[in-house]
């Protein structure tokens, strides 16, 4: 696995260089609107995602989404697999801790000494940031993002697009729904429903 472009080139792209370098993979090149000057890796500008050039190039060579947004990187995948037919591969840091028994979709990132254990099912497109602890059997819906440091603990449920803040902890057996935004350091102790915003330590729902 050699051959692997990267969609988009920011702060988050940074760190996924760094995954891939961590298996000693260097990416030939990255899609983004437009080239960027800030190019710590000096990878190749292959033109946008969105022309129509960048089809046959997509369809030759292993891609991985690297944008942090939850809603754009699903946005952005989708449209790639709806006209190429394949699915971007995963990045995993070779300094993470993955039980053999944990089930990962597509399009997954696994940063450095994140822990990921027996039974746990991450969806297409998640985010497990550094030292991120995701428990037995929790399940995690797709595009979602569990920062860096955040702690699920076991049997926790959590929807599509949801972001999991710094530091967070989630008790165990918590149900949390999409599109729902956990604030750093927060303690969630109790259910959380979809399109919600939950700070603080007891949790306080501000939207």
């Amino acid at each position: 696995m050699k051959n692997i472009n990267l969609i988009g080139y920011s702060g988050h792209a940074f760190v996924v260089c760094d995954i891939f370098l961590s298996n000693g993979i260097k990416p030939n090149g990255y899609f983004e609107k437009e080239q960027k000057t800030n190019n710590p890796y000096d990878l190749p500008y292959l033109g946008s995602e969105q022309d129509k050039a960048s089809d046959q190039v997509l369809q030759n060579c292993n891609y991985f989404v690297a944008i942090g947004e939850n809603v754009l990187r699903k946005q952005i995948t989708q449209q790639i697999i709806s006209k190429v037919k394949i699915e971007p591969i995963n990045a995993i840091h070779t300094n993470t801790s993955l039980s053999s028994t944990a089930l990962l979709g597509n399009g997954v990132m696994v940063s450095g000494n994140c822990i990921i254990n027996a039974c746990a099912n991450i969806g297409d497109g998640v985010i497990c940031n550094t030292q991120s602890v995701i428990e037995h059997e929790c399940q995690i819906g797709a595009f979602s993002h569990i920062a860096p440091g955040a702690v699920l603990c076991g049997n926790v449920k959590i929807g599509v697009c949801t972001f999991i803040g710094a530091n967070a902890v989630i008790k165990q057996g918590v149900v949390i729904g999409d599109n729902v935004t956990i604030g750093a350091g927060a303690v969630i102790l109790k259910n959380v429903p979809s399109n919600s915003t939950v700070v603080g330590n007891p949790q306080k729902n501000i939207h």
